[in-house]
């Protein structure tokens, strides 16, 4: 069943006659995590969540359209790591200016950006975007950010962790190794104190730091906690898409 609200799956004859009053772009990358999961979980996630969201939207009567999922991202930090593919934030940005030119040609002037690797960099994009095209609302949400995390999930983490892996046996269990194939996510942190308490930052080298290229332990994880959390967080992007769409840009601020 063709779905309307996914640009790489409508037609002409649909959208010559459609006004979309937001385009939403997923954004993942292509990086190992840990053993067991697939290189494109970045994508599968962030392309699940917006066209569950889209779909939500577009019935409660939103003109929503998501554009197909960009699947590299920024792994600079990973160089080593067999077939990690990159793309560097000057890329993106080169990337991103040529997406939202076509939409500001076409009068679509909201864009939202849905990241799915916590390898991307967006607020300095849109910054210098936003410059060159005043007209556009540009905006990104990165979704571990929208939800307590500890409220579904026992272990912290941020790459192949529990709740990766719990959203991928739910989304694509098929895709997901035995549990017996999972690594640890053990991983190394900074011997320089300050650096893991918030406020400095450096790159992590990804193969110095993990073995098993996973950050956090899986163990875990559930299908049911996947379920649980991808709901939620479906649930409020569909009411972002939606408040989006009716924000008049001459009056965002209270």
């Amino acid at each position: 069943m063709i779905r309307p609200y996914i640009l790489s799956e409508t037609n002409w004859r649909h959208l010559k006659q459609e006004t979309i009053d937001l385009a939403i772009l997923p954004w993942g990358a292509t990086e190992a995590h840990n053993y067991h999961l697939p290189y494109g979980t970045d994508n599968y996630q962030a392309e699940g969540m917006v066209h569950r969201a889209a779909e939500m939207a577009w019935k409660a009567g939103h003109k929503v359209m998501v554009l197909p999922t960009i699947p590299y991202g920024v792994n600079t930090g990973q160089p080593d790591i067999y077939l990690d593919m990159n793309l560097n934030p000057s890329t993106q940005l080169a990337i991103l200016k040529d997406l939202v030119t076509v939409l500001h040609r076409q009068g679509i002037y909201k864009l939202l950006l849905f990241n799915g690797h916590g390898g991307n960099d967006f607020k300095p994009l849109v910054r210098e975007v936003g410059l060159h095209f005043p007209e556009m609302f540009i905006s990104f949400c990165f979704f571990p950010a929208m939800l307590d995390k500890s409220a579904y999930f026992q272990e912290k983490g941020d790459h192949a962790d529990e709740m990766e892996t719990s959203l991928m046996l739910y989304l694509h269990e098929d895709l997901v190794l035995p549990k017996t194939e999972w690594g640890s996510g053990a991983n190394k942190k900074f011997k320089i104190s300050a650096f893991n308490q918030g406020g400095v930052w450096a790159e992590r080298k990804w193969s110095k730091v993990t073995e098993d290229t996973g950050v956090g332990n899986p163990a875990y994880a559930t299908k049911e906690k996947g379920e649980a959390f991808f709901t939620e967080v479906c649930k409020n992007l569909a009411h972002l898409f939606g408040d989006i769409c009716q924000a008049d840009l001459n009056d965002l601020y209270q």
